[in-house]
């Protein structure tokens, strides 16, 4: 008998359910991207107990910019929509359309940063903070170091979607402050 591994998906997150809508299964869904209708996506991975499940969409309706009522094939009572309740909601990659040339923050989430100037590993994205007014990644560094990286359009040199790598032109002195 062959020894298959386990492939897991590379997903990214994208939002969280929010409290239960009605009786059928619906649920509230807050999102931070909405990739998961740019891109046509059947399904997302919800994360229940440390696991991300596939769930199918039966339908959606957007209420708001980050809110919209989503209704998942085999949710039909608000007792298992309530186990759902609070969970993450992770989006594949491999989904996403590599033509399109934008890429979403979410989506940025996991890629290292490299040095365009000495090619060195600055750190991976762990989240990207949209709450000042200069959009900044918070990097984790190789030796620990938590960093923030002004997510400048200037400071960007090349973005690598298949090695998941974004090449910065990072000031002198900048990696120092952190």
């Amino acid at each position: 008998m062959s020894h298959t591994s386990l492939h897991l998906m590379d997903t990214f997150k994208i939002g969280r359910l929010g409290k239960t809508h009605g009786v059928k299964g619906e649920l509230t869904f807050h999102f931070t991207d909405d990739v998961f209708d740019r891109t046509e996506a059947d399904y997302v991975f919800v994360e229940i107990d440390g696991l991300q499940v596939p769930f199918f969409f039966e339908e959606y309706r957007f209420r708001s910019e980050q809110t919209a009522l989503v209704k998942f094939e085999g949710v039909d009572d608000a007792d298992r929509a309530t186990q759902m309740v609070g969970c993450d909601v992770f989006f594949p990659r491999e989904l996403c359309d590599s033509n399109d040339d934008e890429l979403s923050w979410a989506e940025i989430t996991g890629f290292s940063i490299i040095d365009a100037g000495s090619g060195r590993l600055v750190g991976e994205v762990k989240a990207v903070n949209l709450t000042t007014i200069n959009t900044l990644f918070e990097v984790l560094s190789p030796d620990g170091r938590q960093l923030l990286i002004p997510a400048n359009d200037d400071l960007v040199a090349d973005i690598d979607r298949q090695q998941r790598t974004i090449a910065m032109n990072i000031p002198q002195g900048l990696l120092e402050l952190t």
